[in-house]
């Protein structure tokens, strides 16, 4: 069996020994971004980021939500 060697990870970066600060280019870009995923942000979204947290709650939970609901129907058909 040979063994397996790995290699520790290499770095990269794109600053060249410069300063890593964002350049004043970079920080309008960004600006413009943020001010356009705001202005798409419609009546409904609440709703919706409150329909996503639901479903992570939910779907992290499948059986333990399937088995609640069986036992509210078997609740609510032994009170009607």
């Amino acid at each position: 069996m040979t063994p397996h060697f790995f290699a520790p990870p290499t770095w990269s970066t794109s600053s060249f020994g410069h300063n890593t600060d964002n350049s004043a280019r970079e920080l309008s870009s960004l600006a413009e971004h943020l001010n356009l995923c705001q202005g798409q942000r419609g009546r409904l979204f609440s709703l919706h980021c409150l329909a996503e947290a639901t479903h992570g709650l939910l779907a992290a939970r499948f059986v333990t939500t399937l088995v609640g609901i069986a036992l509210l129907f078997a609740v609510a058909s032994l009170a009607a």
